[in-house]
């Protein structure tokens, strides 16, 4: 009879977690939320298997250092759904340090006996710490809620009008849709520039002397603080033109590039580029006039 010799193997299998490639793969996995327990030799299946000994033991210094591995093994998870906020105004290591807590919490509270998978259990408890980050530090200068309503049916309105219409809806468009004057939709608006007050550095041109919106908006001795300068633009801003406006928030509000606006709304980069400057030169005139 031929042995055949047994080979360990030396290196752990990849953890799918340490992948930026499929956030959402990994995510909606997690949340069918399986009833067996997951493989052992998995982040999930180790987090799971630690934690069920956690449970087991009454030693303090134990306890921690085991609650500490299971940390360990499941921070790029939390990574993982901390990214699927960013760009969003925050810093990545801040939106990190939320999930940490969030995945702490989960840790905490999961109980290893009834058989499930530790990611599921652990996925809508930072998820829901992040968007509580959001809700409680997002908004930069304090915004009345109803605005922040009615940005959020803003959004969706908009959303839904340029399907049914097949062209970005006018402010006129929003305010039949959802029931409320012109004025309330400008407000909603831009209520979300104070949803992040970095959008105000973005720089004004994709080239350039890296100037940004809050030189426009800024006196020569730089008297004008955020607030004021937001306070001053929304009824300018009102005033443009309905495409000029939707440029000015793609650039400004959504942050994308002059490449990027030209690729959505079909146009040259080139024209893009003029349709800024020349935003940009009436909303300088017009501050200056109401200065």
């Amino acid at each position: 009879m031929t042995v055949v010799p047994f080979t360990a193997r030396t290196t752990a299998p990849a953890d799918p977690y340490e992948t930026d490639h499929h956030d959402d793969t990994v995510v909606r996995l997690a949340d069918r939320r399986p009833r067996s327990l997951p493989d052992r030799d998995s982040a999930d299946g180790r987090a799971v298997a630690l934690l069920q000994r956690m449970a087991e033991t009454a030693d303090p210094d134990r306890r921690r250092r085991l609650r500490e591995e299971v940390i360990e093994i499941q921070r790029p998870f939390a990574n993982l759904l901390a990214r699927r906020f960013r760009n969003r105004g925050e810093p990545l290591e801040d939106l990190r340090q939320v999930a940490a807590l969030g995945l702490i919490k989960a840790i905490d509270g999961f109980d290893a006996g009834k058989g499930h998978s530790f990611a599921a259990y652990a996925t809508p408890t930072i998820l829901g710490e992040l968007r509580r980050h959001f809700r409680d530090k997002g908004w930069n200068v304090r915004v009345p809620r109803r605005l922040q309503e009615l940005r959020a049916e803003i959004i969706s309105a908009t959303e839904a009008l340029t399907q049914e219409l097949g062209r970005a809806p006018t402010t006129a468009d929003l305010a039949r849709e959802l029931g409320v004057s012109e004025e309330d939709v400008c407000q909603g608006v831009f209520a979300a520039q104070a949803y992040s007050a970095s959008s105000l550095q973005a720089p004004l041109h994709s080239e350039g002397d890296g100037a940004t919106l809050a030189d426009l908006m800024a006196h020569e001795d730089g008297g004008y603080d955020v607030v004021e300068a937001r306070e001053a633009l929304r009824p300018v801003l009102c005033d443009l033109p309905e495409r000029e406006r939707r440029i000015l928030g793609l650039r400004f509000f959504r942050q994308l590039t002059q490449s990027e606006i030209a690729a959505e709304l079909g146009i040259s980069q080139m024209h893009v580029s003029r349709i800024l400057s020349r935003s940009l030169g009436s909303l300088r005139e017009r501050l200056e006039l109401a200065g």
